[in-house]
């Protein structure tokens, strides 16, 4: 379960990671949320832990898949197991 967003803390103006990077960079890998930066009261950008970006990218990737063979399934394409086996060797 991943943390939740603290908004008086999570939220940091583009000036304070200009001022102080390493800080805004410790915030992130001791909470493990993400930090979004503003300018002039705008979200510009966000700051996200490395490893947290990595599973994100790798869930988002893995729901599309799924999304993609139910779609698949639905409209008639689909492969029968033993010629999957077949056609990657595993016969």
């Amino acid at each position: 379960m991943r943390p939740s967003t603290k908004f008086s803390e999570d939220i940091v103006p583009l000036s304070d990671l200009k001022v102080n990077p390493g800080r805004i960079v410790h915030q992130v890998d001791k909470t493990r949320r993400p930090v979004l930066l503003t300018n002039r009261g705008r979200g510009v950008a966000v700051v996200q832990a490395l490893a947290e970006y990595e599973a994100e990218t790798e869930e988002r990737a893995f729901l599309r898949d799924v999304v993609q063979g139910l779609m698949d399934l639905e409209e008639g394409r689909e492969t029968d197991l033993a010629d999957v086996k077949t056609r990657l060797g595993l016969t």
